[in-house]
């Protein structure tokens, strides 16, 4: 009987905790962010441990072979795309695709409108950009391939040449050299400002010139 009463207490228990759990899921929003720049376990700790200012956040995984980023944060706190963008960033790493399915079903994306490049329109271009590694490589593709008219965007760690393919009526190479100093990387013809500069993550810091 002892027997039987100490086994229904734990199935009661667990019930209720699964229960709780459910209650719980539901009163949170689930975030995915694909993250460019994520080469080593330090990486990964970096980008935790700047989320871990959003107080509340749970389940947290990254995975660092393919940048993919996810956790839970309560729905009441209503936390927006921008500030999890922006919190990718501020880690020192690029943010690509981010969903948000929120805790009553909605689902937000940061996925952009592309907008139509007719092929007879694009030109080849080549532009020196001041960077020094692998995140910077991922940061400064990603925000030329972010402005409107551009097809394609891979930029050379060992040379700093970056090369586009455009339609210039769309964007042109003063857009483009504007653009990345304003993520942080000098060109030839536009300086980053120094607070920027400065807010990238250490092995970004590269040589600047006068």
């Amino acid at each position: 009987m002892k027997n039987t009463i100490f086994i229904a207490t734990i199935i009661f228990g667990l019930f209720a905790f699964a229960k709780a759990d459910a209650q719980t899921k539901k009163d949170r929003d689930q975030f995915e962010v694909q993250v460019d720049g994520l080469g080593c376990p330090f990486c990964a700790y970096g980008l935790e441990k700047k989320f871990k200012e959003f107080k509340g956040i749970k389940d947290v995984k990254i995975e660092i072979e393919t940048g993919d980023f996810s956790f839970s944060y309560p729905a009441s706190k209503n936390l927006t795309m921008d500030a999890v963008v922006e919190q990718v960033k501020k880690a020192g790493y690029t943010p690509n695709l981010a969903t948000i399915t929120r805790a009553n079903g909605a689902v937000e994306t940061n996925a952009k409108e592309t907008v139509a490049i007719k092929q007879g329109n694009l030109t080849n271009s080549e532009l020196y950009v001041n960077g020094k590694c692998g995140m910077c490589k991922a940061r400064i593709e990603k925000t030329v391939s972010d402005l409107p008219g551009v097809a394609s965007a891979t930029w050379d760690v060992k040379t700093g040449m970056l090369t586009l393919e455009h339609d210039t009526s769309l964007t042109t190479k003063k857009a483009v050299a504007n653009a990345v100093a304003n993520a942080g990387h000098d060109t030839k013809t536009v300086k980053s400002d120094g607070a920027t500069y400065d807010a990238l993550p250490a092995c970004c810091h590269y040589k600047r010139t006068k």
